[in-house]
């Protein structure tokens, strides 16, 4: 099923989380394990990130150095297939305009098709660590709305080249990126949303946001998302802080803010047992402050570790 279909169905606020792929070498059966516990929510859906190459510099004993691909964390198709088959849960992968040429991102969507898998998540992507800005690949796509527009002409049946002209219809729904913030690198939060309502009307379902800690930003968000005529369902993404590196880390990676009320609890903790006690129990209010507006899913970002989402989770579904 499709996760607008999943949320128009459902009687309560619907619980779901997102996974990384695990590093290159390491077993899926850690992260399958890891994240059964998470199952007793009953999770229509699983979000599989998708980490694009990375480089390196290699020196040679001539001195000369030599820029190398890496790619940390493959597999999010294969587990896209593995965690459909062994929990019967939907999958939903992000594809990222970052390092794809349109023709990858059509034959992973045709892949993606074939295992089954009926949502996708459309993000732009972060530039490279060794980058200092994005930029698309060649002949790839520089911004999501053209991502977007790509699975939505490929559910039409337009494939890139004449002889799949009509082919196949696919049926993905598609997913986008909101940040109740601003992303990053947008000018002001009104520059940001014209460019969220664009993903929309370009094809997008429905919206996943950045994680936030601050409740009145979400709801503050959605007004002004509705205020510009988007109705598609906003699903707010939420994360516990575990430990005291994250205090300075999260809002230093994700250009977020953490509220007065919690970074006064968090200044009295003195290890990472005690950050992660308090980031629960903030987490179980903001999850049933959201709840009880109506939220149509609550998603949470468990990095794959499960136990902190777990002890949430038990409190509040």
């Amino acid at each position: 099923m499709k996760i607008t279909e999943y949320i128009s169905q459902a009687e309560k606020t619907l619980f779901s989380f997102e996974i990384l792929p695990p590093l290159k070498g390491q077993s899926l059966k850690d992260l399958c394990e890891g994240i059964e516990p998470l199952m007793e929510f009953q999770p229509p859906f699983v979000d599989v990130t998708y980490h694009r190459e990375e480089f390196i510099y290699k020196k040679h004993p001539n001195g000369l150095l030599e820029k190398v691909s890496t790619k940390k964390r493959p597999g999010t198709v294969g587990i896209c297939a593995a965690i459909m088959n062994r929990f019967q849960v939907e999958a939903v992968p992000h594809l990222l305009c970052g390092g794809f040429t349109k023709e990858e991102t059509e034959n992973a969507l045709i892949d993606l098709n074939f295992i089954g898998v009926q949502n996708v998540l459309a993000l732009r992507g972060d530039a490279p660590k060794s980058e200092n800005k994005f930029v698309p690949e060649p002949d790839g796509h520089a911004f999501t709305k053209d991502l977007v527009a790509q699975i939505i002409g490929m559910n039409q049946g337009k494939y890139l080249h004449e002889e799949t002209e009509t082919g196949f219809q696919t049926d993905f729904c598609v997913g986008v990126a909101g940040y109740p913030e601003k992303h990053f690198e947008a000018p002001s939060l009104k520059f940001d949303l014209k460019h969220l309502k664009e993903k929309v009307d370009a094809g997008a379902e429905y919206i996943v946001t950045q994680m936030f800690f601050d409740n009145a930003k979400y709801f503050d968000f959605v007004k002004k998302v509705r205020d510009l005529g988007i109705t598609v369902p906003i699903i707010p993404g939420l994360k516990p802080i575990t430990t005291l590196g994250q205090i300075t880390m999260l809002p230093r990676t994700f250009f977020l803010d953490l509220p007065d009320a919690l970074m006064d609890e968090l200044e009295k903790c003195k290890t990472n047992a005690d950050v992660k006690q308090v980031g629960i129990e903030w987490a179980i209010q903001q999850s049933k402050e959201l709840i009880a507006a109506g939220t149509p899913c609550l998603h949470y970002y468990t990095m794959s570790k499960a136990d902190a989402t777990y002890k949430i989770a038990k409190e509040v579904f």
